[in-house]
């Protein structure tokens, strides 16, 4: 169905609390009514608002895609296919694949918002990606008013990237295919401090080895004991990209900063933390208020007046940890949430 409101209140739709009211608001159960659907310029799509910085009124219609349901489309004895609607919220849909024996998620736990999201910008976390498990996207084009299904390498995923950040308008996302392994002997855990923890939740369970649930919730305890819950002091997940700079530049920056952790990617690039550069900036817990990093994790801005702050606030905070990272290092950081202007168009 279709459900359709006017000025309708956001601000418990976005993780960051901004104060934000739509124009008009639709949102759409079932995917079945999307042929039928009269848009009228401009529109915008919003998911679980995890990821996005919302302005104080949005003069656009907000599209809100809420279709739930998974179903499993194939399965053997090593491996399960499985097709979740686009209303899903994504810890739920990680907690469960686990809990049933279907791995290649877990490493993507906790991580906010629905589903249907997950593709846009390729999710990530742990030295696991999105684009890893998933086989295909089912979308709606617009244009066309047809149903497409696109494969892994037609979304053109790359680092917290895809097809959808680069035709933002184009597509609606109403479900992702997944596949996932049976092999409780293979996970992903050689990442940051994630194999510590998973090898002591194993010893505590008297094994020698890490199955793909203790890394589950060894990223669980990690994220818990860094990240601030949203409910609780309201934010937007990691707000900057890791950036990825080349192997020279890294090489000179270790000779000044022997310390600073990277990790090498498959092209010869060099991946350096993000939150880390903001630390050494001497950013962490700091910014301009309301807008401040958080004491544990630099990455995440935090917003300490809900319904108060603005993007502007925000925009300030960002611009003082770019240029203090740039003035230290020599590189500039990236925003990663999506920036929605007024007119519902985002970049």
């Amino acid at each position: 169905m279709i459900h359709t409101h006017h000025n309708y209140d956001l601000s418990a739709l976005n993780t960051m609390a901004l104060s934000a009211t739509a124009a008009t608001a639709i949102i759409i159960d079932d995917e079945s009514v999307l042929p039928s659907l009269q848009l009228a310029a401009p529109w915008m799509v919003l998911s679980g608002g995890s990821n996005v910085l919302l302005p104080h009124r949005i003069e656009a219609t907000v599209v809100m895609p809420r279709m739930m349901g998974k179903k499993v489309i194939a399965e053997d004895a090593d491996s399960v296919t499985l097709e979740v609607m686009a209303g899903e919220n994504w810890h739920d849909l990680v907690s469960y694949c686990t809990t049933q024996g279907w791995y290649g998620l877990e490493n993507l736990a906790l991580i906010p918002g629905l589903a249907g999201a997950a593709p846009v910008q390729n999710i990530g976390a742990y030295g696991v990606q999105l684009e890893d498990a998933l086989v295909s996207v089912r979308v709606y084009e617009w244009q066309t008013a047809r149903f497409e299904t696109l494969t892994k390498d037609q979304c053109q995923f790359a680092y917290r990237h895809s097809i959808f950040k680069d035709d933002p308008d184009r597509y609606l996302i109403t479900a992702i295919t997944l596949k996932l392994h049976k092999d409780s002997t293979k996970t992903m855990s050689n990442y940051g401090d994630l194999h510590n923890h998973a090898t002591a939740l194993a010893t505590q369970d008297g094994r020698s080895s890490i199955t793909p649930m203790d890394v589950y919730h060894a990223v669980i305890d990690i994220r818990n004991s860094k990240l601030p819950d949203p409910k609780q002091l309201p934010n937007c997940g990691s707000f900057f990209q890791n950036p990825i700079i080349a192997a020279d530049q890294y090489q000179s920056l270790l000779e000044q900063y022997p310390t600073m952790p990277h990790y090498p990617m498959a092209d010869g690039m060099v991946k350096v933390p993000a939150g880390w550069l903001i630390e050494q900036a001497g950013l962490k817990g700091g910014g301009i208020a309301p807008i401040l990093t958080h004491t544990k994790q630099a990455l995440v801005l935090t917003n300490h007046a809900p319904l108060i702050a603005t993007q502007n606030d925000i925009a300030a905070t960002a611009m003082h940890i770019i240029d203090a990272v740039a003035a230290k290092f020599g590189i500039r950081l990236v925003r990663e949430p999506v920036w929605i202007d007024r007119d519902g168009s985002h970049h």
